[in-house]
Formats: structure tokens, C-alpha cells, sequence
């Protein structure tokens, strides 16, 4: 049984307890947000990510930017945050929509005039099927826990002609599943929800049978991307 089924479904990023995402997006608290391993499932222990909101909310950057250049329209951010990929897919003339779980980070984002849809991944999102590039990065490849049927679902949210553009671990082997908690710096801790950690080398057997075909790794700035297509 995987993460996805043993968690309840309205157990995503940053939700329930203290809301430390939301405190952060009404800039509540100082300091930054850490994801961590709420209740280890393999053993595999200590899984530790610290998130960059500042970076989120602002201008993409230059790897943002070389990653859009390189990808087909429209375009769907998955998990999008503040919205600082689609603002950027705008200024480059792409269509681009965001989708995001966190009504607070929704209302931010359409404040700034920026279009995202407030859902899951794993609910019906708009235009399904008609995507010619879908974006998980930000490490927004954990969500829901369950590597292999996001990539799954990735594939109906997808034109056939479609690329996936995920973003992988620094660890190549890393493959790892877990319950997750999100924490800031003044203590402020979110429900447990499931996540999961993978790197390229994985990502590729994953992608493999799942129905991708990894056509091409990319490391930039020190981070790492897979760029997929339908088998």
C-alpha cells in the first residue's frame, strides 16, 4: 500500500496543526520552513529539506528561466507556490496556469495578478489533458508520497506530445517515502503528511514504468532536473 492510500486525502504540504506555510505566506513568522520526517516508514531515517518561501515569492532566476525556454506550451505548474514560474511563463509569452493546495498561497498569487487554480494533482485540474509541459519542481515530485503514481497521474494531465519537467534530489540513489511534518523557526508545526524523495538515478527506473522515456538529465546551479516524455 503505498503513502497516497495510507494517508488521509486531505493530509498535503504544509496543512492542519500551526500552519507554519500559511504563517509564512502572511509573513507571520521570521526565519525560514524545514520539512522533516514526522514517522520514518523505511530505514531510511533523517530526511531534512530546508525550504526557501523568500525564493518562492520572488522573480524566477536565471536556471527558472533556461528550464521555460525549453519547454512547450501551455504550461502547468504543479504545487506552484507564490507563482514565480507561471509569472515568468507570462513574460515569456507562454500561456502557464499554476495549481496549488493552499487557499492562502492561491489568494496571494491572484492578488499579484498571477493565474492559479486551487486543487490537487490528484483531483480533475483544468484543461486536463491539453498540457504540453507540466512542471515538479521545488522538489514538488514528494506530493502525495508516492513517486510512481504521480507520474502516472502526470500522464493524463498531459498532451501526448507532453514533456513532464521534474526536479530530482542532489543523491542520485535517493528513494525515499515518508511522513513528513513542515516546521519554522519559531516552532510553528503543520499536520503529517506524505512525501517522498528521489533522485535521477531512480527517477529513471520510475519514469521507465511508469511510461517515460527520460530524454534528457540537466544539472544547473547545482540542482537537477529530468525532462520526460511518453515512452
Amino acid at each position: 500500500m503505498s503513502l497516497l492510500q495510507q494517508n488521509p486525502t486531505d493530509a498535503t504540504f504544509g496543512r492542519g496543526g500551526d500552519e507554519p506555510y500559511a504563517r509564512a505566506i502572511r509573513h507571520e513568522a521570521q526565519g525560514g520552513l524545514a520539512l522533516r520526517e514526522a514517522g520514518p516508514i523505511s530505514s531510511t531515517a533523517g530526511a531534512r529539506l530546508e525550504l526557501d518561501f523568500d525564493k518562492w515569492s520572488d522573480d524566477a532566476d536565471d536556471i527558472d528561466h533556461s528550464l521555460l525556454r525549453n519547454a512547450r506550451g501551455p504550461i502547468l505548474d504543479i504545487g506552484c507556490g507564490p507563482g514565480r514560474m507561471v509569472r515568468a511563463a507570462g513574460r515569456l509569452g507562454l500561456v502557464a496556469l499554476g495549481l496549488d493546495v493552499s487557499p492562502e498561497v492561491v489568494a496571494m498569487a491572484r492578488r499579484g495578478g498571477v493565474a492559479v487554480a486551487l486543487g490537487s494533482v490528484f483531483e480533475r485540474v483544468p484543461a486536463e489533458g491539453l498540457w504540453g509541459t507540466a512542471l515538479l519542481i521545488d522538489g514538488n515530485v514528494g506530493i502525495g508520497g508516492d513517486v510512481a503514481a504521480l507520474l502516472v497521474r502526470c500522464r493524463d494531465i498531459l498532451a501526448p506530445s507532453g514533456v513532464l519537467i521534474v526536479e530530482v534530489h542532489t543523491d542520485d540513489d535517493r528513494d525515499h517515502a515518508y511522513s513528513a511534518t513542515l516546521v519554522d523557526d519559531e516552532g510553528a508545526q503543520s499536520g503529517v503528511f506524505p512525501w517522498a524523495e528521489i533522485g535521477a538515478t531512480r527517477l529513471a527506473d520510475v519514469a521507465r514504468a511508469s511510461g517515460y522515456t527520460v530524454e534528457r538529465a540537466i544539472v544547473a546551479g547545482g540542482r537537477r532536473f529530468c525532462r520526460l516524455t511518453r515512452a
